[in-house]
């Protein structure tokens, strides 16, 4: 593999993508309903920080109140963009992937390309350097877009939130990179573009539902029934009025029902650590709320607590297995695609 030929495969690809119909569409309708949301999420902004403005008024007119209330962060801007992100990036992907080398067969030239001097890995590679730049590309510009909107808005983010913002766009083009690699190995491996957009969304829906709902269903089947409460009411730290034996059983069964809910949860996160869709949402959430984080109560039911620590090191060593499944499912997909496509029989 040479450098000028893979560069040049890449320019020519990431032209084509660019000038492309679908790419524009799909893009334009993803600028839209981005700003619409940022739009929505500065009238959320705006409502708290009407509120934090009420609750100062409160604190001074109550003297030795110890309740100090929190300045919101302009994040919250971004929470009602996790969604458009994910759902149209996806399609976005899939969209500029699934046919990448099946419009190559169905057009045969593919074997009028390899005919002048260019290495199969430099077209392979070439093409999915393309559709990255393509990727990061159409996420700088719906990000410099928001930014502009903020300023607009007088909104301006300090430097922590600045490499907020710019951690979520490099996220989502991680994230929306494992979408991509999957479209272009279905690409690879199939006949025509039909059947490589169909076998593309399959993968999308059993990596990014399937395996959550497995581990669930797992999670039940594997641990079984919650404990039962016992039928006396819960004794108090300080009440004397319970027998010693009453007091004892429901410390057993506190032990016991926090072990029931442990064991299904680890169940279940096995299963959920494989999704790209709850990664992306574990990292993102954390970005755009990093006062706050994600826990699952002894009841099983997710809520949010206020985090001990906001800093990024700290908080990596948190995440880093989310981290990892971004990285490792377009490694793995794009490495499939370039074995396959060095193998193909081209005639």
């Amino acid at each position: 593999m040479e450098a000028k030929g893979l560069f040049n495969v890449a320019r020519k690809e990431f032209i084509d993508h660019l000038t492309s119909r679908k790419f524009i569409l799909i893009l334009a309708l993803f600028l839209i309903i981005s700003a619409y949301s940022l739009h929505e999420g500065i009238g959320d902004y705006n409502n708290r920080l009407d509120e934090y403005k009420e609750q100062i008024s409160r604190t001074d007119e109550i003297k030795g109140t110890h309740v100090i209330p929190t300045m919101p962060s302009i994040m919250c801007i971004f929470q009602r963009m996790r969604e458009p992100m994910s759902f149209l990036g996806a399609i976005l992907a899939i969209a500029m992937g699934f046919d990448l080398i099946t419009r190559e067969k169905e057009t045969r030239s593919l074997k009028s390309l390899l005919s002048h001097p260019v290495y199969r890995d430099e077209i392979i590679n070439g093409k999915a350097l393309s559709g990255i730049s393509a990727l990061a590309f159409a996420v700088s510009i719906v990000f410099i877009l928001l930014f502009a909107i903020l300023l607009i808005f007088s909104i301006v983010p300090n430097m922590d939130e600045f490499l907020r913002i710019a951690l979520f766009g490099a996220v989502t083009v991680l994230f929306l990179l494992t979408y991509f690699s999957i479209a272009l190995m279905a690409s690879t491996i199939s006949k025509n573009s039909g059947i490589a957009l169909m076998f593309a969304f399959v993968i999308l829906l059993a990596i990014s539902f399937g395996a959550p709902m497995l581990g669930g269903m797992a999670a039940k089947h594997m641990v079984g029934e919650p404990p039962e409460r016992p039928e006396f009411q819960r004794p108090e730290v300080i009440d004397y009025e319970h027998p010693d034996e009453e007091r004892e059983e429901w410390l057993r069964y506190q032990e016991v029902r926090d072990a029931y809910w442990k064991k299904k949860r680890a169940v279940r996160d096995a299963f959920e650590i494989s999704s790209p869709l709850g990664s992306y949402g574990k990292l993102t959430g954390w970005l755009i709320e990093p006062r706050f984080i994600e826990v699952h109560s002894s009841s099983g039911l997710l809520s949010t607590i206020p985090a001990e620590t906001t800093n990024f090191k700290e908080l990596l060593e948190k995440f880093w297995k989310h981290i990892l499944v971004l990285l490792i499912f377009p490694v793995v997909f794009l490495a499939i695609a370039y074995v396959k496509f060095m193998r193909m029989d081209i005639r």
